[in-house]
């Protein structure tokens, strides 16, 4: 596929955070290995790690072509541990205000970009029929993921299925 203009060029690593590392992290790690490549080292982590991916996400990113079932779930303290350090990271997003929070407080002696995009919690839809409400708020939560990575780096290289 053609590769359309970018708004802004790709930075060579990311590092995608949220609480858990359960739910919306791991799928902007997906979403954006799918959209982008492998030109870009992208990583994800929370600020703990307690819980294994979300079934829900693993759902609705099957739904575009996004497989997140293999995903295991890591903190920050676990992937520092791994050699993956926050510093090592050209660019770091958090998706939550805790894990701002907490990115800032780690990163605050480095040179790197930290962004915030404010994604919506899924995990807490329960009304009308429980399961359809669910996917609807995770379909939300994926979505509003890529519109701040195409708001960010333009089209996609390769189109979602």
């Amino acid at each position: 596929m053609a590769k359309t203009d970018q708004k802004q060029p790709l930075p060579q690593s990311v590092l995608f955070c949220c609480d858990q590392n359960a739910v919306r992290s791991p799928m902007a790690e997906g979403i954006m290995k799918k959209f982008y490549g492998m030109d870009v080292y992208v990583q994800s982590a929370g600020i703990r790690s307690d819980l294994d991916i979300d079934g829900f996400a693993i759902a609705v990113c099957d739904e575009i072509g996004v497989e997140l079932a293999r995903h295991r779930t890591r903190s920050f303290a676990e992937m520092e541990k791994l050699g993956d350090d926050l510093s090592s990271f050209d660019m770091v997003v958090a998706l939550t205000p805790a894990s701002r929070a907490e990115a800032e407080k780690l990163t605050r002696f480095d040179h790197l970009d930290l962004e915030f995009w404010p994604v919506s919690d899924p995990s807490g839809a329960t009304t009308g029929d429980a399961r359809e409400a669910k996917l609807a708020a995770y379909r939300m939560a994926r979505d509003e993921i890529v519109a701040y990575l195409q708001k960010r780096w333009g089209a996609s290289v390769s189109t979602a299925s």
